[in-house]
């Protein structure tokens, strides 16, 4: 099978990925971001076996690290991945919050933006040509957007609203036979947030989408084919 080929991603006869060149992995591990190694070689996996069929779309870019692995993987099929993000910061994100980081606040206006990160975590990559940013508000942003996706991964905003708006906005978009990446899934609230959980995954199979792989909080479903 050609790189230029696709199956589906719980076809057990797809061809495995090559590896993530070393490279682009310490780029990635020089980002700033909250994305263990076993998640992101996840990812990966995903968007290698769907970046042929279409659009891999991310929500929630912050300073890159996700987009290395899934622009490393589109890259190499010949794909593109779109990533979407205000770069103002999450709630968690702001001062006075546990994962705030002062280096991310611009000092000319006072308030966070991780774009330049990212930027340069692309340049550093190497992928500016196959990772394109929109910087905007994920409803803003689906609201315009008519591409179907063959790979959405959420992990934007974690409150509930941002959750429910994220799944309501973008699932439908998937394409029948898409996969659906979900970031931080703790069924356990004692390990972590639950409106990812509630508000996107649980809601997600009910929608009919089925869970084919669970990598630490990454759950990986496939959307029904009708």
């Amino acid at each position: 099978m050609t790189s230029g080929q696709a199956q589906r991603y719980d076809d057990p006869a797809r061809p495995a990925p090559i590896p993530v060149p070393a490279a682009l992995r310490r780029v990635a591990e020089a980002a700033k971001g909250f994305l263990p190694d076993d998640e992101a070689d996840a990812l990966y996996d995903a968007a290698w076996a769907m970046a042929p069929r279409g659009v891999v779309l991310e929500v929630g870019t912050y300073c890159g690290k996700s987009a290395t692995f899934l622009g490393a993987a589109a890259k190499g099929r010949g794909g593109t991945v779109v990533t979407v993000d205000h770069h103002r910061g999450s709630e968690e994100n702001q001062p006075g919050w546990e994962w705030h980081d002062p280096e991310l606040v611009d000092p000319a206006v006072g308030v966070m933006d991780t774009l330049p990160f990212f930027r340069r975590t692309m340049h550093a990559a190497g992928l500016e040509d196959t990772v394109v940013a929109v910087v905007g508000r994920s409803t803003a942003v689906a609201a315009i957007w008519s591409t179907p996706l063959a790979m959405l991964f959420i992990d934007g905003g974690h409150a509930v609203e941002h959750c429910i708006n994220d799944f309501a906005h973008w699932t439908p978009k998937v394409m029948p036979g898409g996969v659906l990446a979900i970031h931080d899934v703790f069924p356990d609230p004692a390990d972590g947030g639950q409106a990812p959980y509630e508000h996107i995954y649980l809601p997600a199979l009910d929608a009919g989408f089925t869970e084919v792989r669970q990598v630490g909080s990454l759950r990986v479903l496939v959307k029904p084919d009708r």
